[in-house]
């Protein structure tokens, strides 16, 4: 089973991502801040992490870039998600996703970047 860390600090989202995740037979873990992401993602390894860009204590699009330096993680796709697009600019980050997102939409993207 392919997992999937959510990385999002409201609440309500985080909740709902995992649902939809999980319908779709994905392991989600969820994540409200950076740090408590950081400590779980030096010993677990997802397949896929969706990761918002601005969080409590961190920036997502920062969090990306170390995400991709580092070894251990550089090969693990990202997508950042955010109701802000102008403030987007990673390019280590497979995609984007505009909150609020149209749910077939999301799952698709999902699935495409998990499956390659």
């Amino acid at each position: 089973m392919k997992q999937i860390f959510v990385v999002e600090d409201d609440h309500d989202i985080r909740e709902l991502i995992t649902f939809l995740l999980m319908s779709q037979n994905y392991q989600v873990k969820g994540f409200p801040n950076a740090e408590s992401f950081q400590k779980t993602i030096s010993s677990e390894k997802p397949d896929l992490v969706l990761l918002d860009v601005m969080l409590p204590d961190g920036n997502g699009q920062d969090i990306c870039v170390r995400l991709h330096q580092e070894k251990i993680t550089g090969e693990i796709p990202v997508v950042l998600m955010s109701a802000h697009v102008e403030e987007v600019g990673c390019k280590y980050a497979r995609d984007f996703i505009r909150k609020p997102f149209d749910v077939e939409d999301f799952l698709e993207r999902v699935e495409r970047h998990i499956a390659s």
